[in-house]
């Protein structure tokens, strides 16, 4: 018979979960006052959700919670309720940034989405089905997924979460256990269990930037699509890079600046112009405006085992 040691107590589970109702309590108070309902102005009526990113009220959204309105009313869980004006939309990222007046200065910090990892905390804030300010809370699922928006463009880096979402959590934050908004809701699938979706923080950055600068979301184009991936250390080593991830060509569109510079399905991105592409995310903020018609280098891993450059010049994202 073994010796048993009567001083050592079981693990509480009543700990551990105090410890997590602690993370999540704390996270909805630095977040919770920012968060908002949005109803449409004019055109057809519509509400969902949304939060302030800055002080002076700097509101992000769903493009398809504000559609084609001009105007918006803005309600905060204190019971005041101003009004807004959308200063843009991303369509193909389903984000919008509305203006609100008068606003009393609650905001919410947009974190660093690249920092998440699969199991991490996730807490949804939001006003789904008219039960306003409603907080769920899950894990995250999985990251840099791709979904369609509705434009019909194809939307990468996307957050998957278990937090129950519903109809008018659309343009709420997700938040991390620190407190920081990692993402915003944008989607659920009708039907499925604990499956949900959120654009990640960092796009958001990158759109709020755009819109704020240009009034809209310029975008060079060159014709992939991708996944983040691990990074073997070996090959970072090899082109002298420090990042542990990169990006993983998994289509070359036919005809596009990426084929005709060279690019083949299966190569790693690892480089822009000497900038580091550690994430999906790092492309999109990348190919900005800027890059339209000018000639761009790229470090890759290729698919023959090579590190190579290649070159390749972005042409303006064409059309639907």
């Amino acid at each position: 018979m073994g010796f048993i040691d009567r001083d050592i107590q079981p693990s509480s589970d009543a700990g551990l979960l105090d410890a997590y109702s602690q993370s999540v309590s704390g996270a909805v108070d630095l977040v919770g006052p920012a968060v908002s309902r949005i109803e449409r102005l004019g055109g057809r009526a519509g509400h969902g959700s949304g939060f302030a990113i800055s002080p002076d009220g700097l509101v992000v959204t769903n493009n398809h919670v504000v559609d084609d309105a001009k105007a918006v009313r803005i309600q905060t869980p204190e019971g005041a309720t101003v009004e807004g004006r959308v200063l843009g939309r991303d369509p193909d990222t389903d984000l919008a940034l509305i203006r609100a007046n008068d606003w009393p200065g609650n905001w919410a910090k947009l974190g660093d989405s690249k920092s998440l990892k699969r199991g991490h905390i996730a807490i949804a804030i939001g006003n789904p089905l008219g039960f306003e300010w409603t907080v769920t809370a899950g894990i995250v699922s999985a990251l840099g997924r791709s979904m369609r928006a509705a434009s019909g463009r194809l939307m990468e880096d996307i957050i998957q979460t278990d937090a129950a979402l519903n109809p008018g959590n659309s343009g709420g934050p997700l938040v991390s256990s620190a407190g920081e908004v990692v993402g915003v809701n944008t989607a659920v699938i009708q039907g499925a269990q604990s499956i949900a979706f959120s654009v990640a923080s960092n796009t958001a950055k990158h759109v709020v930037s755009e819109i704020l600068r240009f009034g809209h979301v310029r975008r060079a184009y060159i014709g992939i699509a991708a996944d983040t991936v691990e990074l073997h250390r070996r090959i970072a080593l090899e082109a002298g890079v420090t990042h542990s991830t990169a990006v993983r060509l998994r289509r070359v569109e036919k005809d596009s600046p990426a084929e005709k510079g060279g690019l083949q399905e299966g190569d790693y991105l690892l480089a822009i112009d000497g900038h580091a592409v550690s994430g999906i995310d790092d492309v999109v903020r990348l190919l900005d405006g800027d890059k339209i018609d000018t000639e761009i280098e790229i470090l890759i891993f290729s698919v023959g085992g090579l590190i190579e450059r290649r070159q390749v010049k972005p042409s303006a994202r064409p059309a639907i």
